[in-house]
């Protein structure tokens, strides 16, 4: 046996750390499993009945989990009681930016979505006014939720997002109202304010509720308005050195007649995949978008962060850009989905989905008519995914954003003949399954670690109340 590992297996935990971990261990179930009775978590834990007991005192005392019911309708006494976790002990907020709307969703501490609401950012107005109307959206949340202030925020915003400050960098590429925003809930609130690129929140709502359930290293390869990738390993984000990683639309690839450059990635990735080139593509294929109708779910995916800009300029956030009139409609839908998050209103229409995604839709749709434009938009998607394997070899890419959720797993099957062409690497090319509100499931699942992390740490008397 080596030295350290020798060392180590002689360790016992303190008294202090037994309890933490005891305690952890718990309240983790008490989520997964929902309410039990003391019996049932001696059973689950594989603790002695008195350190359940006292750890059920404890986390009672710490307001972390109370008496809901009783294990059955002819059961009385302490033995029948059953224990949850007091979900209104803390409320989070998720938020999701795009260049000229702002949605916020309120949850509670189990990331039940307890209220959702969207408004528009007008497009002529003053970074001042934008920040001022987004404050007040979350307000207007916080209120209806019935929340007098947020634990935690977590903001999913289009751009780079610095690791060592935690801000916002490459500030000509975004909105300036999303920077302000950002400073002023930091400013504001003096609660946690995290803030993630919006394509890494995707990948998190992916991997958790979508097609990456059963991976630990994946990709999320996001298609809309731009294109835009986020990189999973080991279970991990990796954001890279400078936030860039997954600024996929930079790759040079043939095919485009010309290089990406420091300024701007147009002859990059973005050239053929984003959704002005997508367009283009389907064009040359006698499709136009006359021929094709949105989605009948009427649910507005999120637009990518790590991502080229839409319409073939050279901004590399995703130009998300709202419908004709400039804005998204308001909403306030306070019915929640299985999944915690809202369903989209019924009949709802979309107002800032790329062009290309009804394009994909309905040659999809169209059967045998619409498979030499999916064949070559597949054979464009593939060269993406294969320098991705031949990098990382992540085993998985998962096809995101509108275009990705629009072609579903018939262009998944497609861009994974072409791959096998291409790479020698096994990788399983999926559509992703989370839906339209990928970025601001992410956000809440983001904004319930972190407040987790800090309050089910902290459980026992020792530990003071937050305010």
């Amino acid at each position: 046996m080596h030295a350290p590992r020798a060392a180590a297996a002689g360790r016992t935990a303190s008294p202090t750390t037994a309890r933490l971990i005891n305690d952890r261990l718990a309240l983790q179930l008490l989520q997964s499993e929902g309410p039990l009775t003391a019996g049932q978590l001696k059973s689950l834990t594989g603790l002695s009945r008195p350190t359940v007991a006292d750890l059920v005192e404890r986390l009672q005392e710490a307001g972390l989990i109370a008496v809901v019911g009783e294990s059955g309708a002819q059961r009385r006494g302490p033995n029948a009681r059953l224990y949850g976790i007091v979900a209104d002990r803390a409320h989070l907020v998720g938020l999701d930016l795009r260049t000229h709307s702002i949605t916020v969703a309120v949850a509670d501490l189990l990331g039940r979505v307890r209220t959702e609401h969207t408004v528009a950012i007008g497009p002529d107005g003053t970074p001042d006014t934008a920040v001022a109307t987004a404050l007040a959206a979350v307000d207007k949340a916080l209120a209806t939720a019935g929340a007098h202030a947020p634990h935690t925020i977590a903001v999913g915003a289009p751009g780079l997002v610095d690791p060592a400050t935690g801000r916002l960098a490459g500030t000509d590429w975004t909105s300036s109202w999303h920077v302000g925003l950002v400073g002023a809930l930091r400013a504001r609130t003096g609660v946690t304010v995290l803030l993630e690129n919006e394509v890494n929140l995707a990948a998190i709502a992916e991997q958790r509720h979508g097609a990456a359930g059963d991976r630990d290293t994946f990709v999320l390869l996001w298609l809309g308005h731009g294109t835009g990738a986020a990189v999973v390993l080991d279970g991990a984000l990796r954001r890279g050195a400078s936030g860039g990683t997954g600024e996929i639309g930079f790759l040079p690839v043939p095919g485009t007649g010309a290089l990406p450059s420091a300024s701007g990635c147009d002859g990059g990735f973005h050239s053929l995949a984003g959704s002005a080139a997508i367009c283009a593509l389907a064009a040359e294929h006698g499709l136009s978008p006359g021929d094709a109708t949105r989605p009948a779910d009427g649910v507005n995916d999120p637009s990518p962060g790590n991502a080229a800009g839409s319409e073939g300029t050279n901004e590399p956030s995703s130009g998300n850009a709202a419908g004709a009139d400039g804005a998204n409609e308001p909403s306030s839908r306070n019915a929640a989905g299985a999944d915690g998050m809202h369903e989209p209103t019924p009949g709802a229409e979309a107002t800032d989905g790329p062009p290309a995604e009804s394009l994909v839709r309905a040659a999809v749709a169209a059967g045998d008519a619409g498979a030499a434009f999916l064949d070559a938009l597949a054979a464009r998607i593939a060269l993406g995914v294969a320098a991705v394997s031949a990098v990382l070899d992540p085993g998985c890419v998962v096809l995101g954003g509108e275009v990705g959720r629009g072609g579903g797993a018939e262009l998944a099957e497609r861009v994974t003949g072409h791959l096998a062409r291409l790479s020698p690497l096994r990788t399983d090319v999926r559509a992703g399954a989370v839906g339209g509100r990928a970025v601001l499931l992410g956000a809440v699942l983001a904004a319930r670690d972190a407040a987790q992390n800090d309050l089910f740490g902290a459980a026992g008397p020792e530990a003071a109340p937050r305010p």
